[in-house]
């Protein structure tokens, strides 16, 4: 049989979405790949045996569906996040993007909008347009921050249903004060999600949007296991919010959308809280190692609060982009004139990089 191979634009596919290209990062089997801000420390092994009992434990189960409410895991995560957030504050899904994209199905969609101020996380305009909502760009500062009184007045003249706010951002690093997120509750009616992916990897006494959580039930605040927790393989996301939110966000769910190995895993982490967060403060010494090491290079490393650095002073990003490839090292170039991002890795991938781009020498740099 003649095999008859269509292309994309062969296909009825969505008019808003012909055109649009996938998330994704290069992927390549180097020996140091620090280009998608994953914890690159792997789970320790006493944590690493009471996940696999517990995932043995819910095998024995598979036959039957998930608890549809994840109890065990929403407990945890309630617990774990303090502040009084109750377990009916608690709403979990396969990664963060899961999360968020329930949030847009219920509160976005056609005819709807979504905003963010750029540069921010790219899949916030991508979920945004796969549900088939119109994104709006905002703006930063030079230095990418937002000033309360900027973000107020870009929020209220762009009325969008709902906003997005990286704390700290990606792929910048850049912090975000509270100020800013009352500021920016204030100026809208619509819902407002506060995504702190990277938010144990910010000082110790910076204070969480969790905080502003009463009496706003417009707010919602995202968090990932994939970072803090060495969980990007496992695929575990959750926010806290009002309890009517949440029960707005079961109804555009998938049915059974956490599984009952999901669950038992995440759950199971959870329990050893205190160990995996230990390689939260080693990730924290090298990506600020990293940073002076940067400025000691010539480039001009941006204050972060996450576990990445975005450097600037890159004469051409796409070509020592590719001389650290050719060296083993595989980082991000994020589409920033003049910037690469890289995340923090162990000792040894730090120093990998920073060895590496050193050996480029004064070409690669641009002028500061």
């Amino acid at each position: 049989m003649e095999r008859v191979t269509a292309t994309l634009d062969d296909l009825p596919i969505r008019d808003d979405l012909r055109g649009q290209k996938p998330y994704g990062a290069p992927q390549a089997p180097l020996p140091v790949a620090l280009n998608v801000n994953e914890n690159t420390h792997p789970v320790p092994a006493e944590v690493a045996d009471d996940i696999a009992d517990a995932v043995a434990q819910a095998l024995r189960g598979v036959n039957r569906y998930p608890d549809r409410e994840f109890s065990e895991l929403r407990e945890g995560f309630a617990q774990y996040l303090g502040h009084g957030v109750d377990p009916s504050q608690i709403w979990a899904g396969n990664g963060s993007n899961e999360v968020l994209q329930h949030v847009l199905q219920a509160f976005a969609g056609p005819g709807r909008t979504a905003f963010g101020f750029e540069p921010t996380y790219s899949m916030y305009r991508l979920l945004s347009r796969g549900v088939g909502s119109e994104w709006l760009a905002g703006t930063r500062g030079h230095d990418y921050t937002i000033s309360p009184e900027d973000a107020a007045r870009q929020v209220a003249d762009a009325r969008p249903d709902v906003v997005f706010l990286c704390a700290p951002n990606n792929p910048t690093g850049t912090p975000l004060s509270l100020d800013v997120v009352e500021a920016v509750y204030d100026a809208t009616d619509g819902i407002v999600v506060v995504d702190e992916a990277y938010q144990e990897f910010a000082p110790h006494d910076s204070p969480s949007a969790l905080t502003l959580l009463g009496g706003r039930p417009r707010l919602a605040v995202s968090r990932t296991m994939s970072k803090a927790f060495a969980f990007a393989g496992a695929r575990v996301g959750y926010l806290a919010a009002d309890p009517a939110l949440i029960d707005a966000l079961r109804l555009v769910r998938l049915p059974y959308h956490l599984s009952a190995l999901t669950q038992a895993a995440a759950s199971a982490a959870l329990r050893h809280t205190d160990t995996m967060l230990r390689m939260v403060d080693e990730i924290i010494v090298q990506r600020d190692r990293m940073g002076a090491t940067l400025e000691a290079l010539g480039y001009q490393a941006h204050e972060s609060w996450t576990n990445f650095i975005l450097f600037g002073g890159v004469a051409d990003p796409s070509a020592t982009w590719q001389a650290l490839y050719d060296r083993g090292v595989l980082i991000r170039d994020i589409g920033i004139p003049g910037h690469l991002r890289v995340s923090a890795g162990t000792e040894d991938e730090t120093t990998a990089f920073l060895e590496a781009l050193a050996d480029l020498g004064d070409a690669d740099r641009g002028t500061r």
